[in-house]
């Protein structure tokens, strides 16, 4: 399944090659909201929550009104994740918060699933040379992305797997990197990362995996 991204900066779209460098900006909410409105999952990051440089909650609301949106970006508590949810988000995302120290966070983990449960909750797992990254992809851990699987499957309902080595250049996913990952838990596994071409959706569909997908999209690569 082909699933769009809706990333948010400054009250406008936008897109990051590498998580830094902006690519694409829009302004165009009802215009995306419209080709989008036919898909069941819609992907919705929060980047200024994220980076603890305000939000976009008013958008947040609007957009979740309207498409069926797993939202992430800068959810580091499990009242922040109810709120989201009360507020019309289908699924949670939450990455950075899941690791302290170096390693996961499990007790963290425990609260959400406990409060929320597993449905409705997705671990982010980025990484760049196999090894987690956190912080806006600025600081690499020592524990792999498959390690950080294992050790999150008992709370969390779904994965999504992002290989910053590849995101934003669409020049193809990293398809070893996600098969391990696949194969690393019986969750459900979304893949995000350099997916450009409709052939590497269908690959990804026939793994059992679902493609996160914004540049390709936004830039006409990818038709939809």
């Amino acid at each position: 399944m082909l699933i769009p991204s809706i990333d948010l900066q400054g009250g406008r779209i936008v897109q990051l090659v590498q998580g830094e460098r902006l690519a694409i900006v829009s302004a165009d909410f009802e215009g995306w909201i419209e080709r989008f409105k036919s898909f069941d999952k819609v992907q919705l990051i929060d980047l200024d929550a994220a980076k603890g440089d305000g939000d976009n909650s008013a958008l947040i609301d609007m957009i979740c009104a309207r498409l069926p949106c797993r939202v992430g970006g800068g959810i580091r508590t499990a009242a922040r994740a109810a709120t989201l949810l009360a507020r019309g988000a289908r699924k949670v995302i939450l990455g950075s918060a899941l690791f302290s120290n170096g390693r996961v966070d499990v007790g963290l983990a425990k609260e959400l699933r406990d409060t929320l449960g597993d449905d409705r909750l997705i671990a982010a797992v980025d990484a760049r040379g196999g090894r987690v990254t956190i912080h806006g992809w600025r600081t690499r851990l020592e524990i792999s992305s498959v390690d950080a699987v294992h050790t999150l499957e008992p709370f969390f309902g779904e994965f999504l797997f992002t290989n910053v080595d590849t995101e934003g250049l669409m020049n193809g996913a990293n398809r070893p990197a996600i098969e391990e990952v696949r194969h690393a838990t019986k969750r459900h596994v979304t893949a995000a990362g350099g997916i450009t071409t409709q052939e590497e959706v269908d690959w990804l569909d026939s793994i059992g995996v679902d493609a996160v997908v914004g540049m390709a999209v936004y830039t006409g690569r990818l038709k939809i």
